[in-house]
């Protein structure tokens, strides 16, 4: 078995391809974050099926979650595929398939409320628009810069990512408080939820003013997230249709499972069903 020696060039012409591909920045960002702490493990030894091995149990020794694992060694897996190193590649970890969630990251319907009403009170009126933007359509936080000026008129907006186009419809109520907010801040085209300088707020900004009303709504902040914003969205369109073939349209997934992860109820909710078999005597 050849040994390769992992390159800084190596990883720039990985990039260039990532980016090439078409695929979201932040998971360009999180592959070569994940790559370059693996080079820096390596520290200039050379890369075998062994050494890539050694640091996937490296990396379970660390107390970091089979998930958090096998997500790292993907981004690496991609880079030695990228680079013909196809005997270097490791297995995953097995994880089984959980059938629930942890509470502990299940953002209510009441708590999603308190923390839109928060933003408000402070005289936080684009981040209350904003949550409310993702929980009532489903999009990702990185898709609010298609919520433009151009969108609310037509009632829809078109979302170009992971090289797929698709079309969100946008409710009526949400249609009349985002064409109120932009006339109020005179925006006469383009996206909405800008700063003064007219950029797009970025993904990491509105993580970080979301994260900054957990006190003051009392939510807990392991809960306080954009994702979590599109999981409620995704239990509530689902309670409502029963449709999960349409559930995956609206949300841009490719496969239903994606979509089945998002309906998973938690550990509360299911030990409730189990209980409700009445099989203890």
């Amino acid at each position: 078995m050849e040994n390769y020696i992992l390159t800084h060039a190596h990883i720039d012409n990985y990039a260039i391809y990532l980016k090439a591909g078409e695929r979201a920045g932040t998971t360009v960002e999180k592959y070569l974050r994940d790559i370059r702490a693996f080079a820096g493990w390596l520290a200039g030894k050379p890369v075998t099926k062994e050494v890539a091995a050694q640091y996937k149990t490296f990396l379970s020794d660390q107390g970091q979650t089979p998930a958090t694992v096998n997500a790292k060694l993907s981004a690496i897996n991609g880079l030695f595929r990228f680079l013909g190193w196809e005997d270097c590649r490791v297995k995953f970890l097995k994880i089984q398939r959980r059938v629930f969630r942890e509470s502990s990251k299940d953002l209510t319907r009441m708590e999603y409320q308190r923390l839109v009403e928060t933003a408000q009170s402070l005289g936080r009126e684009w981040l209350a628009l904003a949550m409310e933007a993702i929980c009532a359509t489903g999009i990702r936080v990185s898709e609010l810069c298609y919520i433009t000026v151009e969108a609310v008129t037509a009632g829809w907006a078109d979302v170009a990512l992971k090289g797929k186009i698709r079309t969100i419809l946008l409710p009526r109520k949400l249609i009349r408080k985002l064409r109120k907010y932009a006339q109020k801040q005179k925006i006469a085209s383009g996206a909405i939820f800008c700063a003064e300088d007219g950029v797009p707020f970025t993904r990491f900004q509105i993580w970080r003013a979301m994260k900054s009303l957990c006190e003051a709504a009392g939510v807990e902040p392991s809960k306080v997230f954009p994702h979590n914003l599109r999981h409620l969205f995704a239990a509530a369109f689902y309670r409502s249709t029963r449709d999960i073939v349409k559930l995956a349209d609206v949300l841009g997934h490719s496969s239903i499972n994606t979509t089945r992860i998002y309906l998973m109820t938690t550990g509360a909710e299911h030990v409730r069903c189990l209980d409700r078999l009445r099989l203890v005597s």
